[in-house]
C-alpha cells in the first residue's frame, strides 16, 4: 500500500513556507546600498493549491504519484485527470440541475506552466488509458466495419443486377417493381460505412475536428501538451480569419452544421468536444489579444490553471508510480470509457433535493459578485458560467466514483460539494490568469526579463547579454529592450551601472545593470 500524502506534505511540496515568508517580507530590512526594496510590477494573487483530495480515491493516488514521479505541481496531473474523465463521458451524459437546465459533461482545461516543466511525461501518463481504451474500440469495431463493408458491395451489385433486369422487362407493373428493388439496393448501398473509433486528437484544424465530430457521433478530444490550436482557431490557416465555430458550439453543446464546396454537409446533433492543453505563460497575454477569443466567448469557457513554478527545486530520483495505483487507475478509466461508448443517447444524471439546494446556494452567493463595482465585474463572462462547471465537475466526479454500478442514482451532496471545491480551485486561478491577460505589453515585457534574470540567477548583466539570452520574437532589436530594463528601473528591481573609468574613445560599451537582491521576493509577492 502506497502511504497517502498528509496535508503536510502537499503544503512541502507547495513550498507554502516560502510563499507565506514572501507575504510577510515587509517586515525585513532594505538590501545594503538601495533605497528601498522592488515595488511589483503587479502584485501577483496567491492562487489556491489544488484540491487533489475532491477527486475519486482512484483518481487522486495516480495524481499525487505523477507529480511526486515527475516533480509536476498536483495542478498539471489534477487537470489532466478531469480531462481524461470528459474524454471518457463527453457526449454520453449529461447532468440536468433543473428543467430546462442540463450541461454536458465535457470541459476545457488549461494549464500554463513554463518551459522545462515536464508537461510531456505527465500527459503521457494520465492519458494512456484512453489510447488503450482507443485501440480496444477499434479492436471491437472491425467486425462491424468488415461486415458494414461487405453489405454496401452486395447491395451495390444487387441495385445493378435489379436496374438491369428493369430495363429488359417489359410488364410496366414488373418494370416498377424491379426499378423499386434496385433504388432500395442503391440507397442500402450508399449507407457509409462506421469510421474507425477516435478519442484525441492533437494538433487540428477546426475543419478536421468538425469531420472527427460527425464521424465520432459528436465526441472528440484535443489533448497537447502544446498551445498550438489556438494558432489554429486564430487563422493559422485560413488567411487570419478567426474560426472558433466548432469550438464555441462544441463546449455548449449546440448543434453544428458544416457546409463546404464538393463536399457533403455535416451535421452534429450535440456535440461535446473536451480541450486538454499545457502550454507557455506568454500564450496567455498572446490568446486574449486575439480577436474574436474573448468576445466571442471562447476564453469563457476554458477552467485555468496557473501553477507555481517548481523548476529549481525539485527532488532528483523521486519514485517512480507504483504499480498498483497505476494499474488501478488504468482499469478504471479504461472501463469508463467501454462502458460510456456504446451510448447514442446521452445517459442523464440527477440532482438529489440535498444536491440541488446547494446549487441555488451557490447561485445566491455568486449573483452579488457579478454586479458592477463588485470583485468578478472585470470577467462576467467567465464567472457566468461557473455553477456550470461545477455541475459539469460534479457529474464526471460522481460517474469516477460509481460506474459500473449507482449511476441510475441521483448525485449526492457530497459529489456537488467536491465539485464546488474543485469550481473555487479554478475561480482563483482565473482571477490570476485574467490579471495575467489583462498586463500591458511594457509590463508584460519587462516581467519577461525579470523571469529571464531570477531563472539565470543575475546579479548584474549587459544590455547585450540580455538581448543574446531573450527571444528575438519579442525583443527584435537591441534597443527595443529599453523599455523594459527602465521599467523595472523605475520599480527598483535595476538600478544602472556607471561606466567603468578609462574606457576606451569609439563604440561605447553595453549598458550594464545590477539586480536588487531582494528581486525574487519582491517578483513573487502575492495577494490571496
Amino acid at each position: 500500500m502506497t502511504r497517502r500524502r498528509t496535508a503536510t506534505d502537499i503544503l512541502n511540496g507547495l513550498d507554502a513556507d516560502r510563499r507565506l515568508a514572501i507575504l510577510h517580507n515587509d517586515d525585513q530590512p532594505t538590501a545594503q546600498g538601495w533605497d528601498a526594496d522592488p515595488t511589483p510590477l503587479t502584485p501577483r494573487r496567491l492562487a489556491p493549491p489544488f484540491p487533489v483530495d475532491a477527486l475519486p480515491t482512484w483518481v487522486a493516488d495516480m495524481v499525487m504519484a505523477v507529480a511526486e514521479f515527475t516533480q509536476a505541481p498536483l495542478d498539471l496531473p489534477g487537470c489532466l485527470a478531469l480531462a481524461a474523465l470528459s474524454t471518457a463521458a463527453g457526449g454520453r451524459a449529461e447532468i440536468e440541475i433543473r428543467p430546462g437546465w442540463r450541461e454536458p459533461l465535457n470541459l476545457y482545461t488549461v494549464v500554463a506552466m513554463p518551459p522545462g516543466s515536464r508537461k510531456s511525461a505527465v500527459f503521457a501518463a494520465m492519458t494512456a488509458p484512453l489510447l488503450d481504451a482507443e485501440r480496444q474500440l477499434i479492436d471491437r469495431a472491425r467486425p462491424r466495419m468488415v461486415e458494414a463493408e461487405l453489405a454496401r458491395k452486395m447491395a451495390a451489385k444487387e441495385a445493378e443486377r435489379r436496374t438491369i433486369e428493369a430495363t429488359n422487362v417489359r410488364d410496366p407493373a414488373a418494370r416498377a417493381e424491379a426499378l423499386n428493388a434496385a433504388a432500395e439496393y442503391t440507397l442500402e448501398a450508399e449507407k457509409p460505412v462506421p469510421a474507425l473509433p477516435r478519442l484525441i486528437a492533437d494538433d487540428i484544424t477546426t475543419e478536421a475536428a468538425a469531420s472527427l465530430l460527425a464521424e465520432q457521433r459528436g465526441r472528440l478530444a484535443v489533448l497537447s501538451a502544446e498551445g498550438g490550436i489556438f494558432s489554429t482557431l486564430a487563422g493559422r490557416y485560413s488567411s487570419g480569419v478567426p474560426n472558433l465555430e466548432v469550438f464555441l458550439k462544441g463546449h455548449a453543446g449546440d448543434l453544428l452544421r458544416v457546409d463546404r464546396k464538393g463536399r457533403p454537409a455535416e451535421h452534429v446533433e450535440s456535440p461535446a468536444l473536451t480541450l486538454g492543453l499545457a502550454l507557455q505563460p506568454e500564450v496567455l497575454q498572446d490568446i486574449a489579444r486575439m480577436p474574436g477569443f474573448r468576445g466571442r466567448g471562447l476564453l469563457a469557457r476554458i477552467l485555468y490553471s496557473l501553477p507555481e513554478n517548481t523548476v529549481g527545486r525539485r527532488q532528483v530520483g523521486a519514485p517512480a508510480v507504483p504499480a498498483p495505483i497505476d494499474k488501478t487507475y488504468t482499469s478504471r478509466l479504461t472501463r469508463l470509457v467501454m462502458l460510456l461508448a456504446d451510448h447514442d443517447e446521452p445517459q442523464r444524471l440527477r440532482l438529489s433535493k440535498e444536491a440541488d439546494r446547494e446549487v441555488l446556494d451557490l447561485e445566491r452567493r455568486l449573483e452579488p459578485r457579478l454586479a458592477p463595482h463588485a470583485d468578478l465585474a472585470h470577467m462576467t463572462d467567465w464567472a457566468s458560467k461557473l455553477n456550470g462547471a461545477i455541475a459539469r465537475l460534479a457529474g464526471l466526479l460522481f460517474l469516477a466514483d460509481v460506474l459500473p454500478t449507482g449511476w441510475g442514482e441521483p448525485i449526492p451532496p457530497r459529489h456537488l460539494d467536491a465539485a464546488a471545491r474543485l469550481g473555487h480551485y479554478f475561480l482563483g486561478h482565473a482571477l490570476a490568469v485574467f490579471d495575467e491577460m489583462a498586463a500591458d505589453p511594457e509590463t508584460d515585457d519587462a516581467r519577461h526579463v525579470l523571469d529571464w534574470i531570477l531563472r539565470t540567477g543575475r546579479t548584474e548583466f549587459s544590455r547585450r547579454e540580455a538581448f543574446s539570452a531573450l527571444s528575438r520574437l519579442r525583443f527584435r532589436k537591441v534597443a527595443d529592450l529599453d523599455p523594459a530594463l527602465q521599467t523595472l528601473a523605475e520599480h527598483g528591481f535595476l538600478r544602472q551601472l556607471e561606466p567603468p573609468p578609462g574606457t576606451r574613445a569609439g563604440r561605447p560599451a553595453s549598458p550594464r545593470w545590477e539586480v536588487h537582491p531582494a528581486s525574487a521576493e519582491s517578483a513573487q509577492s502575492a495577494e490571496p
